[in-house]
């Protein structure tokens, strides 16, 4: 059987937020025809009881616990070498052992890096076949933080979106090909790298049809007599933070004034302090962690999508689509996604837009069913289909098929 190496700068499992969702359906393929080699680490103390899952569909792991101090320590450190920051952060030397033993002893067929922080680990390996994820071009995020703050943290956030870009640009020339998650994503990078543009890939995620399906019996989450509008996502992420800031701060005090029956919930793990005082506002309701979004997403007139700073595909908008939800989304959230006949809802940086279709569509008594939207995502954002591209990608970026297979060696030194 071929083997792949497969490094991902966070636990790919389970499939709980936006690029873990991605990494998840990659691994799982892999694992079904390959002979997988995971180097991954934890940012989330919660992941590690998926291990025994992860090991599971693999031959061999390295996972490393990724400990918020420490990385930043180590990301600072990257200031002298006059590096992206996002390179100091993943800068383990254990996982690089683990790697630099792997590739001489086993010696994969290839190797997937997922996000640009784990490439430094093979950069040092022309001899294998490297094939890079990107999923979003992160550099130009940064360039849009940088443009969102003001004062040392416009710097900063100016210079890692000019180091990492640079980084980028060294990954895309070295490796054999590159991936991100849509291909508006993937021309975007074209035009600023045409040198490389015949090595450049979109492959778009795919939907859990079967999981976001709008004919499950999920229990209300909201108070009789609610008319819900609905942001989900992980509440300790940038983007989100400030996406649901500017709903609150710009939009909607216009919709709670028209509609005191109206509720906006914020829904999703581990809110900072900004998110939470929030919560105070007047029709603002932040619930923190729930077992399950469905019923929020189920349940609401509408869901808002209002990122004002995005690359690739959002997957909550996916998800809202397959639930056939009207959906109020910014350009920036719609980035990667072809409009289609039968939306409902915005797609509108507008605040006065937004809280028009707002309005509108929390007039109903019930909320709004959009047939079309599933259908859409069922059609565009099937995960087998795409899948096939990507491992398309993953075949053409590798030695000829047909190779001998070879004795296990024996095991590796340990990582822990």
């Amino acid at each position: 059987m071929q083997s792949v190496l497969f490094l991902c700068h966070r636990l790919p499992w389970p499939p709980d937020k936006g690029d873990k969702i991605r990494s998840y359906h990659v691994l799982r393929r892999l694992a079904e025809h390959y002979e997988v080699y995971l180097g991954a680490f934890v940012d989330d103390p919660a992941d590690w009881r998926w291990i025994a899952e992860v090991e599971s569909v693999c031959a061999g792991t390295c996972i490393r616990p990724l400990k918020p101090s420490r990385a930043r320590w180590r990301a600072l450190s990257s200031l002298v070498r006059s590096e992206a920051l996002t390179l100091g952060y993943y800068r383990d030397p254990m996982m690089q052992r683990w790697v630099d033993q792997l590739i001489a002893e086993r010696k994969p067929d290839r190797v997937l890096c997922f996000s640009s922080g784990v490439a430094p680990l093979v950069m040092r390996h022309p001899e294998v076949r490297r094939v890079m994820d990107f999923v979003d071009a992160d550099s130009d995020k940064w360039r849009q933080y940088a443009e969102a703050h003001h004062g040392i943290a416009r710097w900063v956030y100016a210079r890692e979106a000019r180091r990492l870009a640079s980084f980028e640009r060294a990954v895309a020339e070295a490796f054999d090909a590159s991936l991100f998650v849509s291909e508006a994503e993937a021309g975007f990078f074209r035009r600023g790298m045409p040198a490389v543009a015949g090595k450049v890939h979109g492959v778009a995620n795919g939907v859990d049809a079967g999981y976001w399906d709008p004919r499950g019996d999920y229990p209300r989450p909201y108070r009789a007599g609610e008319r819900a509008i609905a942001f989900v996502g992980a509440m300790d992420y940038r983007a989100n933070t400030h996406a649901a800031a500017w709903f609150a701060r710009e939009v909607w005090p216009r919709i709670a004034s028209a509609r005191p029956d109206a509720r906006f919930y914020i829904v999703g793990a581990k809110p900072t302090r900004d998110v939470l005082e929030l919560g105070r506002s007047e029709g603002i309701v932040v619930t923190g962690q729930v077992e399950d979004v469905r019923p929020y997403v189920a349940h609401a007139h509408a869901v808002a999508a209002p990122l004002r700073i995005a690359r690739g595909i959002q997957n909550k908008v996916l998800e809202a689509l397959a639930m056939e939800k009207v959906v109020l989304a910014t350009p920036e959230a719609w980035e990667g996604i072809d409009d289609f006949p039968g939306r409902l809802g915005c797609i509108s940086g507008a605040p006065d837009t937004m809280v028009a279709e707002a309005l509108r569509w929390l007039d109903p008594p019930e909320p709004m069913r959009v047939p079309a939207a599933r259908a859409m995502v069922r059609t565009r954002f099937d995960w087998s289909r795409n899948l096939d591209a990507y491992e398309t990608v993953l075949r053409g970026a590798r030695p000829e098929m047909g190779a001998a297979p070879t004795a296990r060696a024996a095991p590796l030194e340990a990582c822990s």
